[in-house]
């Protein structure tokens, strides 16, 4: 069976339609109070990068609600913690600082966008007010807003994400077998269980 690819805006139109009205002029540029209030009840982020090559990546950024600092109505700051230090997006901001963020609350449907253009600061007087169970960002993503907007919920409602009856968590291997199958690590199985155990949890800021 062949394919029949798009490779034109005329084609896309044609098969889409035309942008409903709403959604045309739903953007914005500065921090509304809503978008505030929004920001203020979030505990989690998803922030898309891409390198001077067009190469993407997408990372989860989380804290508890209203972790993200808004320094003015159109800047807002994401303290970085303790991982695994591959740093993807960062890396990637350093060649190329047009970023993508989506802004979740557990139960909602709908998300906050935001697009604009980052830096990454080690050092700033906010970083004091970013403190988690006494960890202090070492590093901080600041965001220009280019541009804000509220997605739309079709997309949560289809996929039935908030409704625990849809879960299958159970479905799959652990995370240590995950990383076991797919991985090429130095680690036995048992080891890994233990590493993403009870005390991983207890190691999130340190």
């Amino acid at each position: 069976m062949s394919w029949a690819e798009i490779e034109s805006e005329t084609e896309l139109r044609e098969l889409l339609g035309e942008v409903m009205p709403r959604a045309a002029s739903k953007d914005r540029v500065r921090l509304h109070e809503r978008d505030r209030q929004w920001l203020a009840a979030s505990p989690f982020c998803l922030i898309a990068t891409s390198d001077d090559a067009g190469n993407c990546d997408v990372s989860p950024k989380g804290d508890p609600a209203g972790f993200v600092h808004v320094i003015d109505d159109t800047t807002i700051a994401i303290p970085d913690r303790p991982g695994n230090r591959r740093a993807d997006g960062f890396l990637n901001i350093l060649k190329n600082p047009h970023v993508g963020l989506i802004f979740l609350i557990p139960t909602r449907n709908e998300t906050l966008r935001i697009n604009g253009r980052a830096r990454l600061v080690r050092e700033a007087p906010f970083f004091d007010e970013m403190i988690v169970k006494g960890h202090r960002p070492r590093l901080a993503l600041v965001v220009e807003i280019e541009q804000i907007f509220f997605h739309c919920a079709k997309a949560f409602l289809r996929s039935s994400l908030w409704k625990p009856d849809n879960w299958g968590p159970d479905g799959l291997p652990s995370h240590a077998q995950l990383v076991k199958d797919v991985q090429k690590v130095e680690e036995s199985l048992e080891e890994l269980e233990s590493y993403y155990g009870e005390t991983y949890a207890k190691r999130l800021y340190g």
